[in-house]
Protein backbone atom coordinates (compact mmCIF):
# COMPACT_ATOMS: atom_id res chain seq x y z
CA UNK A 1 0.00 0.00 0.00
CA UNK A 2 1.20 3.17 -1.11
CA UNK A 3 0.95 6.34 1.17
CA UNK A 4 1.12 10.13 0.46
CA UNK A 5 3.21 12.00 2.74
CA UNK A 6 3.23 15.79 1.56
CA UNK A 7 5.36 16.88 4.57
CA UNK A 8 7.92 14.62 4.44
CA UNK A 9 8.66 15.02 0.68
CA UNK A 10 8.57 19.06 1.87
CA UNK A 11 11.66 18.23 3.98
CA UNK A 12 13.16 16.15 1.76
CA UNK A 13 12.73 13.36 4.63
CA UNK A 14 12.18 10.12 1.90
CA UNK A 15 13.66 7.11 1.35
CA UNK A 16 14.94 4.38 3.84
CA UNK A 17 18.47 2.64 4.14
CA UNK A 18 16.95 -1.06 4.27
CA UNK A 19 15.03 -2.85 1.84
CA UNK A 20 12.51 -3.69 4.70
CA UNK A 21 8.75 -3.27 5.23
CA UNK A 22 9.19 -1.82 8.68
CA UNK A 23 6.48 -2.23 11.64
CA UNK A 24 4.25 1.50 11.59
CA UNK A 25 2.85 2.42 14.81
CA UNK A 26 2.46 5.49 16.37
CA UNK A 27 4.64 7.41 18.09
CA UNK A 28 3.85 9.59 21.76
CA UNK A 29 -0.16 8.15 22.20
CA UNK A 30 1.06 9.10 25.64
CA UNK A 31 3.29 11.49 26.99
CA UNK A 32 5.04 8.80 29.35
CA UNK A 33 5.80 6.43 25.52
CA UNK A 34 8.41 8.95 25.55
CA UNK A 35 11.42 9.43 27.92
CA UNK A 36 14.18 11.13 27.47
CA UNK A 37 17.53 11.05 30.03
CA UNK A 38 19.79 13.62 29.07
CA UNK A 39 23.60 12.29 29.05
CA UNK A 40 26.36 15.45 29.47
CA UNK A 41 29.65 16.68 30.44
CA UNK A 42 30.25 16.47 34.60
CA UNK A 43 29.74 19.76 36.57
CA UNK A 44 32.14 20.56 39.27
CA UNK A 45 30.32 21.71 42.57
CA UNK A 46 31.52 24.32 45.25
CA UNK A 47 29.25 24.81 47.89
CA UNK A 48 30.43 28.55 47.79
CA UNK A 49 28.84 28.79 44.06
CA UNK A 50 26.79 31.09 42.93
CA UNK A 51 24.47 28.93 40.91
CA UNK A 52 21.96 26.61 42.00
CA UNK A 53 22.38 22.58 39.99
CA UNK A 54 19.39 20.78 39.60
CA UNK A 55 17.77 17.89 37.94
CA UNK A 56 14.53 18.69 36.66
CA UNK A 57 12.10 15.98 35.25
CA UNK A 58 9.35 17.77 32.98
CA UNK A 59 6.18 15.59 31.83
CA UNK A 60 4.31 17.54 28.53
CA UNK A 61 6.60 20.83 28.84
CA UNK A 62 8.87 22.91 25.96
CA UNK A 63 11.85 23.43 27.38
CA UNK A 64 11.73 27.27 26.45
CA UNK A 65 8.38 27.56 28.25
CA UNK A 66 9.28 26.01 31.10
CA UNK A 67 12.33 28.30 31.78
CA UNK A 68 10.06 31.56 31.09
CA UNK A 69 7.94 30.17 33.60
CA UNK A 70 10.27 29.50 36.12
CA UNK A 71 12.24 32.51 35.66
CA UNK A 72 8.64 34.79 35.99
CA UNK A 73 8.11 32.35 39.21
CA UNK A 74 12.09 33.72 40.76
CA UNK A 75 11.93 36.71 39.24
CA UNK A 76 14.67 36.66 37.68
CA UNK A 77 15.77 37.15 34.01
CA UNK A 78 15.38 34.12 31.71
CA UNK A 79 19.04 34.60 30.37
CA UNK A 80 20.13 33.36 34.24
CA UNK A 81 18.84 30.28 33.70
CA UNK A 82 21.57 27.68 31.48
CA UNK A 83 20.69 24.00 30.43
CA UNK A 84 22.54 21.69 27.75
CA UNK A 85 19.72 21.04 24.85
CA UNK A 86 16.17 21.69 23.92
CA UNK A 87 14.21 18.83 24.25
CA UNK A 88 10.77 17.11 22.90
CA UNK A 89 7.77 18.59 24.46
CA UNK A 90 4.92 15.65 24.23
CA UNK A 91 7.71 13.49 26.53
CA UNK A 92 9.00 12.83 30.50
CA UNK A 93 12.73 14.56 30.02
CA UNK A 94 15.20 14.66 32.54
CA UNK A 95 17.91 17.06 32.50
CA UNK A 96 20.34 19.46 34.10
CA UNK A 97 19.49 23.20 34.85
CA UNK A 98 21.99 25.65 36.41
CA UNK A 99 20.08 28.42 37.79
CA UNK A 100 21.12 31.33 39.18
CA UNK A 101 19.07 32.09 42.17
CA UNK A 102 19.28 30.26 45.73
CA UNK A 103 18.87 26.52 46.62
CA UNK A 104 15.43 27.32 48.65
CA UNK A 105 14.08 29.42 46.12
CA UNK A 106 14.68 26.57 43.34
CA UNK A 107 13.40 23.90 45.74
CA UNK A 108 10.41 25.37 46.66
CA UNK A 109 9.25 25.94 43.17
CA UNK A 110 5.71 23.54 43.01
CA UNK A 111 5.22 23.53 38.96
CA UNK A 112 2.36 21.17 37.68
CA UNK A 113 4.05 17.53 36.03
CA UNK A 114 7.61 19.08 37.06
CA UNK A 115 9.92 17.40 39.75
CA UNK A 116 13.12 19.00 40.94
CA UNK A 117 16.52 17.32 42.73
CA UNK A 118 18.95 20.14 44.31
CA UNK A 119 21.97 18.34 43.59
CA UNK A 120 23.96 21.39 44.80
CA UNK A 121 25.66 24.61 43.90
CA UNK A 122 28.37 25.77 41.18
CA UNK A 123 30.16 28.64 40.05
CA UNK A 124 30.20 26.94 36.11
CA UNK A 125 27.51 27.47 33.63
CA UNK A 126 26.24 24.67 30.93
CA UNK A 127 25.28 25.67 27.49
CA UNK A 128 25.10 23.68 24.25
CA UNK A 129 28.62 22.57 24.00
CA UNK A 130 27.68 20.59 27.38
CA UNK A 131 25.68 18.34 25.42
CA UNK A 132 26.80 14.61 24.60
CA UNK A 133 23.56 12.92 24.04
CA UNK A 134 20.74 11.48 25.22
CA UNK A 135 19.09 8.08 26.48
CA UNK A 136 15.79 7.27 25.32
CA UNK A 137 12.66 4.91 25.62
CA UNK A 138 10.16 5.04 23.62
CA UNK A 139 7.45 2.83 23.06
CA UNK A 140 5.90 2.17 19.08
CA UNK A 141 1.82 1.62 19.84
CA UNK A 142 -0.17 -0.02 16.89
CA UNK A 143 2.48 -2.13 14.85
CA UNK A 144 0.96 -3.09 11.74
CA UNK A 145 1.67 -4.63 8.38
CA UNK A 146 1.66 -2.46 5.05
CA UNK A 147 -1.93 -3.66 4.30
CA UNK A 148 -3.12 -2.22 7.33
CA UNK A 149 -3.56 -5.36 9.51
CA UNK A 150 -2.14 -5.84 13.09
CA UNK A 151 1.19 -7.26 13.52
CA UNK A 152 1.32 -9.53 16.07
CA UNK A 153 4.47 -9.27 18.91
CA UNK A 154 6.57 -11.70 17.31
CA UNK A 155 6.14 -10.25 14.09
CA UNK A 156 6.61 -7.45 15.13
CA UNK A 157 9.78 -8.28 17.04
CA UNK A 158 11.21 -10.70 13.41
CA UNK A 159 11.05 -7.66 11.31
CA UNK A 160 12.54 -4.86 14.07
CA UNK A 161 15.55 -7.68 14.51
CA UNK A 162 15.79 -7.75 10.10
CA UNK A 163 15.85 -3.93 10.10
CA UNK A 164 18.84 -3.96 13.17
CA UNK A 165 20.68 -6.23 10.99
CA UNK A 166 20.20 -4.95 7.72
CA UNK A 167 21.17 -1.67 9.23
CA UNK A 168 24.14 -3.15 10.09
CA UNK A 169 24.90 -5.41 7.19
CA UNK A 170 24.48 -1.93 4.62
CA UNK A 171 26.33 0.83 7.14
CA UNK A 172 27.78 -0.83 10.45
CA UNK A 173 27.02 -2.09 13.95
CA UNK A 174 24.96 1.18 15.38
CA UNK A 175 24.96 3.10 12.50
CA UNK A 176 21.67 4.75 10.68
CA UNK A 177 21.20 7.98 8.04
CA UNK A 178 21.84 11.24 9.95
CA UNK A 179 18.27 12.81 8.42
CA UNK A 180 17.51 16.17 10.07
CA UNK A 181 14.10 15.25 11.98
CA UNK A 182 10.41 16.56 11.04
CA UNK A 183 10.97 18.61 14.64
CA UNK A 184 13.37 21.29 12.62
CA UNK A 185 10.69 22.38 9.85
CA UNK A 186 7.50 22.77 12.50
CA UNK A 187 5.49 19.64 13.05
CA UNK A 188 2.36 19.03 10.32
CA UNK A 189 3.34 22.79 8.54
CA UNK A 190 6.67 22.18 7.52
CA UNK A 191 6.62 26.31 7.08
CA UNK A 192 10.20 27.64 8.70
CA UNK A 193 12.18 26.67 5.50
CA UNK A 194 9.76 28.45 3.13
CA UNK A 195 9.92 31.44 5.01
CA UNK A 196 14.10 31.07 5.18
CA UNK A 197 13.75 30.83 1.64
CA UNK A 198 12.55 34.23 1.18
CA UNK A 199 14.06 35.56 3.65
CA UNK A 200 17.15 34.47 1.25
CA UNK A 201 16.03 35.90 -1.66
CA UNK A 202 15.20 39.30 0.18
CA UNK A 203 11.49 39.29 -0.01
CA UNK A 204 10.40 39.45 3.57
CA UNK A 205 6.77 40.57 2.48
CA UNK A 206 6.60 36.76 0.97
CA UNK A 207 7.99 35.41 4.08
CA UNK A 208 5.97 37.07 6.58
CA UNK A 209 2.84 35.90 4.41
CA UNK A 210 4.15 32.34 4.25
CA UNK A 211 4.35 31.77 8.26
CA UNK A 212 0.99 33.37 8.50
CA UNK A 213 -1.18 31.78 5.89
CA UNK A 214 0.78 28.86 4.79
CA UNK A 215 -2.15 25.83 5.48
CA UNK A 216 -0.85 23.08 7.60
CA UNK A 217 -2.24 19.69 7.73
CA UNK A 218 -4.46 18.40 10.24
CA UNK A 219 -4.55 21.91 11.72
CA UNK A 220 -7.43 23.55 14.01
CA UNK A 221 -10.78 24.65 12.11
CA UNK A 222 -10.08 27.69 13.78
CA UNK A 223 -6.51 28.34 13.19
CA UNK A 224 -7.64 27.17 9.71
CA UNK A 225 -10.21 29.71 9.48
CA UNK A 226 -7.25 32.36 10.24
CA UNK A 227 -4.89 31.55 7.66
CA UNK A 228 -7.77 31.13 5.19
CA UNK A 229 -8.93 34.93 6.18
CA UNK A 230 -5.03 36.20 5.45
CA UNK A 231 -4.84 33.87 2.41
CA UNK A 232 -7.93 35.91 1.00
CA UNK A 233 -7.66 39.38 2.45
CA UNK A 234 -4.39 40.14 3.82
CA UNK A 235 -3.34 41.46 7.59
CA UNK A 236 -6.20 42.93 8.52
CA UNK A 237 -8.23 43.27 11.57
CA UNK A 238 -10.82 40.53 11.02
CA UNK A 239 -8.27 38.13 10.89
CA UNK A 240 -6.88 39.47 14.11
CA UNK A 241 -10.05 38.60 15.91
CA UNK A 242 -10.08 35.06 14.51
CA UNK A 243 -6.48 34.26 15.73
CA UNK A 244 -6.85 31.91 18.65
CA UNK A 245 -4.79 33.64 21.67
CA UNK A 246 -2.15 30.75 21.56
CA UNK A 247 -1.01 32.06 18.03
CA UNK A 248 1.27 34.71 19.89
CA UNK A 249 3.81 35.22 17.46
CA UNK A 250 1.12 35.63 14.28
CA UNK A 251 -0.96 37.97 16.41
CA UNK A 252 2.35 40.35 16.88
CA UNK A 253 3.08 40.26 13.24
CA UNK A 254 -0.23 41.44 12.26
CA UNK A 255 -0.36 44.09 14.81
CA UNK A 256 2.43 45.14 13.59
CA UNK A 257 1.28 45.49 9.83
CA UNK A 258 -1.69 47.09 10.83
CA UNK A 259 0.17 49.35 12.59
CA UNK A 260 3.12 49.94 10.34
CA UNK A 261 1.23 48.83 6.36
CA UNK A 262 3.97 47.32 4.03
CA UNK A 263 6.57 47.12 6.90
CA UNK A 264 7.61 43.43 6.43
CA UNK A 265 10.63 43.72 7.39
CA UNK A 266 9.27 44.38 10.96
CA UNK A 267 6.96 42.05 11.26
CA UNK A 268 9.57 39.29 10.45
CA UNK A 269 11.24 41.00 13.45
CA UNK A 270 8.88 40.24 15.63
CA UNK A 271 9.69 36.70 15.51
CA UNK A 272 12.30 35.54 18.46
CA UNK A 273 15.86 35.74 17.18
CA UNK A 274 16.21 32.39 17.80
CA UNK A 275 13.42 31.37 15.41
CA UNK A 276 14.26 34.23 12.93
CA UNK A 277 17.67 32.09 12.57
CA UNK A 278 15.44 28.40 12.33
CA UNK A 279 14.13 29.54 8.99
CA UNK A 280 17.82 29.89 7.98
CA UNK A 281 18.75 26.55 9.49
CA UNK A 282 15.52 24.64 8.10
CA UNK A 283 16.70 25.85 4.37
CA UNK A 284 19.88 24.60 4.54
CA UNK A 285 18.77 21.24 6.49
CA UNK A 286 15.80 20.28 3.59
CA UNK A 287 18.88 20.38 1.32
CA UNK A 288 21.01 18.16 3.58
CA UNK A 289 18.03 15.84 3.76
CA UNK A 290 17.84 15.97 -0.16
CA UNK A 291 21.28 15.42 -0.74
CA UNK A 292 21.09 12.09 1.35
CA UNK A 293 17.89 11.11 -0.16
CA UNK A 294 19.11 11.42 -3.38
CA UNK A 295 22.60 9.75 -2.36
CA UNK A 296 21.00 6.30 -0.93
CA UNK A 297 18.55 6.23 -4.29
CA UNK A 298 21.63 6.20 -6.40
CA UNK A 299 23.08 3.11 -5.14
CA UNK A 300 26.30 5.25 -3.36
CA UNK A 301 26.79 4.06 0.27
CA UNK A 302 26.56 6.92 2.89
CA UNK A 303 28.74 5.33 5.82
CA UNK A 304 31.62 4.68 3.46
CA UNK A 305 33.34 7.24 1.08
CA UNK A 306 33.61 7.84 -2.70
CA UNK A 307 35.97 9.03 -4.40
CA UNK A 308 35.49 13.34 -4.44
CA UNK A 309 33.85 12.66 -1.25
CA UNK A 310 34.52 15.39 1.42
CA UNK A 311 35.36 13.27 5.04
CA UNK A 312 35.99 15.02 8.05
CA UNK A 313 36.95 13.40 11.98
CA UNK A 314 34.74 12.77 14.21
CA UNK A 315 35.81 13.73 17.58
CA UNK A 316 35.90 12.09 21.04
CA UNK A 317 32.63 13.69 22.04
CA UNK A 318 30.68 11.79 18.67
CA UNK A 319 30.79 15.13 16.76
CA UNK A 320 31.96 16.10 13.41
CA UNK A 321 35.33 18.39 13.63
CA UNK A 322 34.18 20.50 10.24
CA UNK A 323 37.40 22.32 10.02
CA UNK A 324 39.28 18.65 9.48
CA UNK A 325 37.30 17.74 6.09
CA UNK A 326 39.43 16.37 2.99
CA UNK A 327 38.67 15.55 -0.58
CA UNK A 328 39.14 11.77 -0.65
CA UNK A 329 41.17 11.14 -3.74
CA UNK A 330 41.86 7.99 -5.24
CA UNK A 331 45.16 7.52 -3.73
CA UNK A 332 43.81 8.10 -0.50
CA UNK A 333 40.57 6.24 -0.39
CA UNK A 334 41.63 2.74 0.82
CA UNK A 335 43.09 4.72 4.15
CA UNK A 336 40.33 6.62 4.42
CA UNK A 337 37.49 3.77 3.92
CA UNK A 338 39.41 1.77 6.68
CA UNK A 339 38.90 5.02 9.08
CA UNK A 340 35.70 5.17 7.92
CA UNK A 341 35.12 1.72 9.35
CA UNK A 342 36.66 1.99 12.50
CA UNK A 343 34.35 5.17 13.10
CA UNK A 344 37.39 7.64 12.92
CA UNK A 345 36.08 9.38 9.94
CA UNK A 346 32.84 9.78 8.27
CA UNK A 347 31.53 10.97 4.71
CA UNK A 348 29.68 14.50 4.91
CA UNK A 349 26.75 16.62 3.05
CA UNK A 350 26.49 19.84 2.77
CA UNK A 351 25.16 22.45 4.92
CA UNK A 352 25.50 25.17 2.25
CA UNK A 353 26.14 28.64 3.19
CA UNK A 354 28.51 31.60 1.60
CA UNK A 355 31.70 29.61 2.07
CA UNK A 356 30.79 26.23 2.00
CA UNK A 357 32.42 23.88 -0.86
CA UNK A 358 30.87 20.69 -2.17
CA UNK A 359 32.24 17.61 -2.50
CA UNK A 360 34.05 16.80 -6.17
CA UNK A 361 32.51 14.12 -8.61
CA UNK A 362 29.37 12.03 -8.37
CA UNK A 363 29.00 13.44 -4.66
CA UNK A 364 29.24 16.93 -5.86
CA UNK A 365 26.61 16.44 -8.70
CA UNK A 366 24.22 14.98 -6.47
CA UNK A 367 24.91 18.02 -3.86
CA UNK A 368 24.38 20.39 -6.36
CA UNK A 369 21.13 18.74 -7.41
CA UNK A 370 20.09 19.19 -3.81
CA UNK A 371 20.91 22.67 -3.80
CA UNK A 372 18.91 23.15 -7.35
CA UNK A 373 15.69 21.05 -6.21
CA UNK A 374 15.36 23.32 -3.20
CA UNK A 375 15.29 26.65 -5.76
CA UNK A 376 18.46 28.34 -3.84
CA UNK A 377 21.14 27.54 -6.59
CA UNK A 378 21.67 31.27 -7.39
CA UNK A 379 21.64 32.81 -3.67
CA UNK A 380 24.77 33.95 -1.50
CA UNK A 381 23.16 33.34 1.66
CA UNK A 382 23.82 36.99 3.16
CA UNK A 383 20.66 38.58 4.31
CA UNK A 384 21.56 42.46 4.53
CA UNK A 385 18.75 43.77 6.29
CA UNK A 386 19.18 41.23 9.01
CA UNK A 387 23.14 40.07 9.02
CA UNK A 388 23.07 38.18 11.50
CA UNK A 389 20.80 35.64 9.38
CA UNK A 390 23.30 35.26 7.32
CA UNK A 391 25.02 31.67 7.00
CA UNK A 392 29.00 30.80 6.05
CA UNK A 393 27.08 27.13 5.60
CA UNK A 394 29.20 23.83 6.79
CA UNK A 395 29.13 20.08 6.19
CA UNK A 396 27.09 17.62 8.40
CA UNK A 397 27.69 13.81 8.88
CA UNK A 398 25.78 11.71 6.33
CA UNK A 399 25.51 8.55 9.27
CA UNK A 400 25.68 8.95 12.87
CA UNK A 401 25.64 6.04 16.00
CA UNK A 402 23.16 4.20 18.14
CA UNK A 403 24.06 2.26 20.89
CA UNK A 404 22.58 -0.04 23.67
CA UNK A 405 19.79 -0.29 21.47
CA UNK A 406 17.45 -3.03 23.38
CA UNK A 407 13.62 -4.18 21.92
CA UNK A 408 11.15 -5.28 23.85
CA UNK A 409 6.91 -5.61 24.25
CA UNK A 410 4.52 -3.93 26.25
CA UNK A 411 0.97 -4.53 26.81
CA UNK A 412 -1.28 -2.62 24.13
CA UNK A 413 -2.81 0.14 26.93
CA UNK A 414 -6.36 0.26 26.94
CA UNK A 415 -7.05 3.11 29.16
CA UNK A 416 -7.90 6.92 28.71
CA UNK A 417 -4.66 8.27 28.91
CA UNK A 418 -3.91 7.31 25.18
CA UNK A 419 -3.37 10.82 23.19
CA UNK A 420 -6.53 12.48 20.89
CA UNK A 421 -4.79 10.94 17.86
CA UNK A 422 -5.02 7.36 19.17
CA UNK A 423 -8.73 7.51 20.26
CA UNK A 424 -9.91 9.07 16.25
CA UNK A 425 -7.92 6.14 15.32
CA UNK A 426 -6.22 5.67 12.02
CA UNK A 427 -6.99 7.08 8.99
CA UNK A 428 -6.67 5.90 5.23
CA UNK A 429 -3.29 7.19 4.75
CA UNK A 430 -2.07 5.75 8.05
CA UNK A 431 0.01 2.95 8.89
CA UNK A 432 -1.13 1.46 12.70
CA UNK A 433 -3.39 -0.33 14.21
CA UNK A 434 -4.77 -0.01 17.47
CA UNK A 435 -4.73 -3.75 18.01
CA UNK A 436 -1.14 -4.06 16.64
CA UNK A 437 1.79 -5.20 18.79
CA UNK A 438 3.57 -2.38 21.02
CA UNK A 439 7.16 -2.55 20.88
CA UNK A 440 9.72 -0.54 23.92
CA UNK A 441 13.17 0.52 22.28
CA UNK A 442 15.87 1.83 24.63
CA UNK A 443 19.09 3.05 23.16
CA UNK A 444 21.36 5.98 22.96
CA UNK A 445 22.21 8.72 20.60
CA UNK A 446 25.10 11.40 20.60
CA UNK A 447 23.96 15.14 20.20
CA UNK A 448 22.57 16.55 17.20
CA UNK A 449 21.09 13.18 16.23
CA UNK A 450 17.21 12.53 15.95
CA UNK A 451 15.69 9.69 17.99
CA UNK A 452 12.79 10.08 15.62
CA UNK A 453 14.82 9.53 12.47
CA UNK A 454 16.05 6.45 13.95
CA UNK A 455 12.72 5.22 15.03
CA UNK A 456 11.87 6.39 11.40
CA UNK A 457 13.99 3.37 9.80
CA UNK A 458 11.94 1.06 11.92
CA UNK A 459 8.65 2.16 11.69
CA UNK A 460 8.36 3.33 7.86
CA UNK A 461 5.10 5.29 8.17
CA UNK A 462 3.82 8.70 7.75
CA UNK A 463 5.66 11.68 9.58
CA UNK A 464 2.78 12.65 11.16
CA UNK A 465 3.04 9.36 13.35
CA UNK A 466 6.62 9.92 14.69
Amino acid sequence: MTRSDPVAKAIGLEGYATNTTGIGGVLKARVSDFRVEEISTPISFDSRGRFTVARITLTNWETNKFCNNIAKRLGISRNRIFFAGTKDKRAVTQQIFVIDATQNKVSDLEIPDVEIEILGRTHQKIGFGNHRGNRFTIVVRGCCHPDGSPMSEAEALNEAELITESLSKLLGDGVFPNWIGPQRFGSGRPVTAEVGKHVLNGDFQQAVMTYLAMEGIEENSDVAEFRKMIRENGPSSEALELAPKWLGFEIRMVEHLLQNPDDYLGAFKKLPNNLQLMTIHAAQSIIFNKSLNLRIASGMPISKPVEGDLVGRIDEKGQLSVNSCVTVESRTLPRITRNCELRRLVPTGPLPGSDIYVAEGKSKEIELSAIKESGLIDIDWSVDEIPRLSSKGTRRALVTNFSDLYIDTVPIAVDESLGERWNKGPDENSRWHPEGACLRFRFSLSSGSYATTLLREFMQCPLNQL
